[in-house]
């Protein structure tokens, strides 16, 4: 699933081969992240239900089925469509794949496991823009998905060497009207997000999605065994928490969905150069998360918290430093910081969640986290870029992009201070 990233890459290889205005290519995106948030949290209930192995082998099988359908597409109507499927595949692996991990080692590990579950997705956000630049420069724009078909078909063969799991099936009813309200409430909120700049689609949108959320709300009140039970967030580190995550997700997402730009318009790296130097924050990643691993076993997560965020404040600031003469170098180590600040600030984050919520509900727990990481990023590919285009307008290319990583650079800033006048409340 990380990927993924590669597909950043991809667009104006999809744009020349399908003749598509510039614009057109935003629903390669919205449609895949829309289909795989507003799912997730309902495949991580029925995770919680079935077992998470069943859960991935179902997502794993459908995910290569997903990527030939997307290598194959004749239009990009029909591309849509298996992305659409593809964000159904990503749902079903990412809403279990914390819990199936944590599942397999005994508790007191849970830290280390979610420390190496996390160490993988650095290692996939590296290889996405790295390896794939080179082979969509050889193979062209199916690239992306033809070689992921492999890579998914492999993990569904090796999950049936997976302990079968260990708890029976449990006899509950899956809420499916919940399900189908938290889905539309989380797709019509994404499309206002991207929708933003419409008044009238806002408006309606927004509108749509506080609607569906309120009913919603209401349901999961009503029955005894909601998709999620509300009553976690009445505590307010656990929602504050959270919140952090969606925040920190927005700010760092300010590498790649402005970097690119800037390596090719100031730098002039090509596209498989450009796609390395984007592969040194998700090499952070991969580097601190087994060290955070480690670290939150040791401390308290919510130091290890910290300790992420300001790191990431620092490599997102190091970023606004980049000039109109390019310092390459400059550039990908304060990249580097930022990565290794949000490989610590999301292994933490997943331990604090999982610690929050009971083991019977750890598929839920995983997916509020993977569904809180996407909205984050979705909402700051449309506030960032808002804030880049205002500036723009006014100041150009380099100006702009040094004072967006500047306001990036200030929410985990600003996270940090509040973290560290905010103590939490001491245990009777």
């Amino acid at each position: 699933m990380p990927l993924d990233s590669a597909v950043n890459i991809d667009f104006p290889y999809i744009v020349e081969r399908f003749g598509l205005p510039i614009p057109m290519i935003q629903w390669l995106v919205i449609s895949y992240v829309l289909t795989q948030t507003s799912l997730m949290l309902s495949f991580g209930r029925i995770g919680d239900m079935v077992g998470y192995r069943r859960v991935f082998l179902f997502g794993t099988g459908w995910s290569t089925l997903a990527f030939v359908a997307c290598a194959l597409a004749p239009s990009y109507p029909l591309l849509l469509i298996g992305r659409i499927a593809q964000g159904i595949g990503a749902g079903l692996i990412l809403s279990c794949g914390p819990a199936l991990a944590t599942s397999l080692f005994p508790e007191a590990m849970r830290a280390r496991v979610l420390g190496h579950y996390m160490m993988m997705f650095g290692l996939g956000g590296a290889l996405g823009p790295a390896v794939f630049g080179l082979l969509l420069e050889r193979f062209g724009w199916s690239a992306v998905f033809s070689f992921r078909a492999p890579v998914a078909a492999a993990a569904f063969l090796l999950a049936w060497t997976l302990p079968a799991d260990a708890k029976a099936e449990r006899r509950e009813s899956f809420d499916a009207a919940g399900g189908g309200l938290l889905a539309a409430a989380l797709s019509f909120m994404l499309l206002a997000l991207n929708q933003s700049r419409h008044v009238l689609w806002l408006g309606l949108f927004a509108a749509a999605s506080a609607l569906a959320f309120g009913a919603f709300v209401r349901r999961e009140r009503r029955i005894p065994r909601p998709i999620i039970d509300l009553s976690y967030f009445r505590n307010s580190a656990f929602t504050a928490v959270n919140v952090a995550f969606a925040l920190v997700n927005l700010a760092g997402f300010a590498i790649m969905l402005l970097a690119p730009f800037y390596l090719s318009k100031v730098s002039g790296l090509s596209v498989p150069v450009g796609g390395l130097v984007l592969a040194v924050s998700p090499m952070g990643i991969m580097l601190a998360a087994p060290l955070a691993g480690r670290l939150t076993m040791d401390r308290a997560p919510r130091v290890v918290a910290l300790a992420g965020m300001t790191a990431s404040a620092l490599g997102l600031a190091g970023v606004s430093l980049a000039g109109v003469v390019p310092d390459v170098s400059l550039l990908a180590a304060s990249m580097f910081v930022q990565g290794f600040g949000m490989g610590l600030f999301q292994v933490a984050y997943f331990d604090i969640v999982t610690a929050a919520i009971p083991v019977r509900d750890r598929g839920v727990a995983g997916a509020l986290g993977m569904a809180t990481r996407s909205i984050g990023m979705v909402t700051g590919a449309t506030v960032l870029m808002l804030v880049f285009q205002t500036l723009q307008a006014s100041g150009g290319f380099v100006p702009a992009f040094q004072d967006t990583f500047r306001v990036a650079a200030a929410i985990p800033a600003l996270l940090v201070v509040v973290g560290l006048v905010r103590r939490p409340r001491r245990r009777a």
